[in-house]
């Protein structure tokens, strides 16, 4: 098996203003310890992937930091996209250079900004799902999704339901890991509301979708072109050009008439041959200030501090200031205040998902230098 890795980082990470601005987006920030957390994401790749084939499609903008922060991948697996066009077009994009490069590859494809704890657990997971993604006769093999055992009834993010079939993944009765397998999907699900969450949480056969994926080069390029026939039409040609004096045309020529779609919506939720493989390894997506919060370390009145900080009579709060001016929370409770030096939030912890309003707002009203 060829293993490949794909991984996206393209996004702005808006809920994460405003620390996260688009010269410095999410991925490229230190949220947890030193390294950044795209430096952390190739990191626990290793040793499963080689440098030399992980694969990294980001904005065209962001080029030269992503060679900055990963200097082991090689200059020519960075792909620039000239525009944001959503999942859809990233994979497409990849697929093809990695077919074009070896059409037996297997991809794993993963989020740039995600936090996993346990990376063992992390690589089994992984490597049950590469096995799945292999043909199993004539054809491509199936498309392969990581699921999460949810341990709350959460609604922000999207779930997949599949056929249990028996299986406990996970920590067995008997305190040892059960071997991570493969089952079919039978339906996915948008973000519920509490209620539907809960339900979820009581069926037992519902997983969070981690928004991760494994399958072949082949299978996914197969599955555009049956589902994604105009995505297809526009990136599958591009194995002509990588590597030519007109790659960087013939990818801005294709970003430019694609649609605007994610993988998920586009792809995996039409295709009839999509597994996954349900895990729990200490994972989150980190989506928002209240994530950051929730998986740091806290003091015992549930607060977390960083830089010049002072908290009075304060709980289950989080405060971040640059280390050269002073902040200062007296009496608050259950909130998010991030000075950045030339901006500060302040919000309740349970609405942080709503700063990505802010910086729509902020864009609307062309206050650029503080998006």
């Amino acid at each position: 098996m060829s293993l490949h890795a794909v991984i996206m980082a393209g996004g702005i990470g808006s809920r994460f203003w405003p620390r996260s601005r688009r010269a410095t987006p999410k991925q490229f920030l230190d949220v947890f310890g030193e390294a950044s957390m795209i430096q952390n994401t190739f990191a626990r790749l290793q040793p499963l992937v080689e440098p030399e084939n992980v694969l990294v499609v980001t904005n065209a903008d962001y080029i030269e930091q992503t060679h900055a922060h990963l200097p082991a991948v090689p200059r020519e697996n960075v792909l620039g996209e000239p525009v944001a066009r959503n999942t859809a077009p990233c994979v497409a994009l990849a697929a093809a250079r990695l077919h074009a490069l070896d059409p037996n590859a297997t991809m794993v494809v993963l989020p740039a900004d995600h936090l996993i704890t346990n990376v063992e657990r992390f690589h089994e997971v992984l490597q049950a799902a590469a096995e799945a993604a292999q043909p199993q006769g004539d054809g491509p093999g199936p498309l392969v999704t990581i699921g999460i055992r949810p341990t709350h009834p959460e609604t922000g993010y999207g779930y997949i339901q599949f056929d249990a079939d028996g299986d406990t993944d996970g920590i067995a009765d008997d305190g040892t890991d059960d071997a991570p397998r493969a089952h079919r999907v039978l339906t996915f699900a948008e973000k519920p509301d509490l209620q539907t969450a809960e339900r979820f949480l009581d069926a037992g056969d519902f997983l969070w979708n981690s928004g991760m994926f494994i399958w072949r080069a082949d299978a996914i390029l197969a599955a555009f072109e049956r589902y994604l026939p105009k995505v297809y039409a526009l990136f599958a040609p591009l194995e002509d050009a990588f590597g030519t004096p007109r790659e960087a045309e013939a990818i801005a020529d294709a970003y430019e008439r694609s649609p605007k779609i994610s993988i998920d919506y586009g792809v995996m939720e039409q295709a009839d041959s999509v597994l996954v493989v349900p895990g729990s390894f200490g994972w989150s997506d980190v989506g928002d200030w209240r994530a950051v919060h929730e998986l740091s370390d806290q003091d015992e009145a549930g607060n977390r501090a960083e830089g010049n900080v002072i908290l009075k009579d304060t709980a289950r709060s989080f405060a971040r200031s640059t280390e050269d001016r002073l902040l200062v929370l007296v009496g608050m409770e259950d909130a998010v205040v991030v000075d950045t030096g030339d901006a500060v939030l302040v919000c309740h912890r349970e609405q942080a998902q709503k700063v990505k309003d802010v910086v729509d707002f902020l864009g609307v009203h062309g206050m650029d230098d503080y998006t």
